[in-house]
């Protein structure tokens, strides 16, 4: 999660400057009142909250009121409208409502913390996330890939890079007491890339950065990381998973 969430953060940072179409100057400014927002709202978040708050949370958590689940996307939706108002990237304000969320939760219902995780994650993995998938399929430009053989010979290449680019840096910097499969496993993982290759392709087709077909090459590649690399992690840490993990990491089940 820890690899995950900055290798993530650190790219959305770098679109939001590099990649808005506008001065460096005016996308720091920007970005400056957007981290000084997200910084209010966090303070906001780190303050006790009404005795009512964690009660409604409780009373509603099994019945049809989802408070819980409710203020996590009105949260959602209010950093998304932050970002989209400053013209910065939507997934710049998605990621900062992800943080204040879990702060809010864990300060105000930290016994029912893990319980409301498992019902945001099933809105994201069994709704949000194969909406994404659909769409990114829809759009794939497979005509773009085919034509000419160049794209096509890119996408392994690229397939590689992202082992080189996003792997590498993993394999230096994990804990050192993961043996070699493990170490190899986390790679393989943290060498997945889709949702930012997506939005970088897009804006770089639109402005004439990319050609169609390379654009097809990377979001291509990134389709396979996403389906071979975690396969293969999990088929090189077949058998291991009960040995090397805690009881509480096989079950699912995370500390909040």
């Amino acid at each position: 999660m820890a690899f995950g969430a900055v290798g993530e953060f650190g790219p959305i940072i770098a679109m939001a400057l590099l990649l808005s179409g506008r001065g460096a100057a005016e996308s720091t400014a920007l970005l400056a009142v957007f981290a000084a927002l997200t910084a209010g709202a966090v303070y906001w978040a780190l303050r006790p909250r009404p005795p009512w708050f964690s009660k409604v949370i409780a009373k509603t958590l099994h019945s049809s009121g989802q408070f819980a689940v409710r203020f996590v996307f009105l949260l959602l939706a209010l950093m998304l409208g932050a970002s989209t108002a400053l013209g910065l990237d939507v997934l710049l304000g998605a990621f900062a409502a992800g943080l204040i969320t879990r702060l809010v939760l864990t300060g105000a219902a930290p016994d029912s913390g893990p319980q409301i995780l498992e019902k945001i994650e099933g809105v994201g993995f069994g709704f949000l996330v194969p909406v994404f998938f659909v769409v990114t399929g829809i759009e794939f430009d497979l005509d773009s890939l085919l034509d000419g053989g160049r794209a096509l010979l890119l996408l392994p290449v690229f397939l590689l890079l992202f082992l080189a680019v996003r792997g590498g840096p993993i394999w230096f910097l994990a804990p050192r007491d993961l043996d070699r499969k493990d170490r190899t496993g986390l790679v393989l993982y943290g060498s997945t890339a889709l949702p930012l290759v997506v939005a970088i392709t897009t804006i770089g087709v639109d402005d004439e950065a990319l050609t169609a077909g390379e654009a097809a090459a990377l979001v291509g590649a990134g389709m396979l990381s996403v389906l071979a690399f975690p396969l293969l992690a999990l088929r090189l840490r077949a058998g291991a998973g009960e040995e090397t993990l805690p009881s509480e990491a096989v079950s699912g089940s995370e500390s909040w």
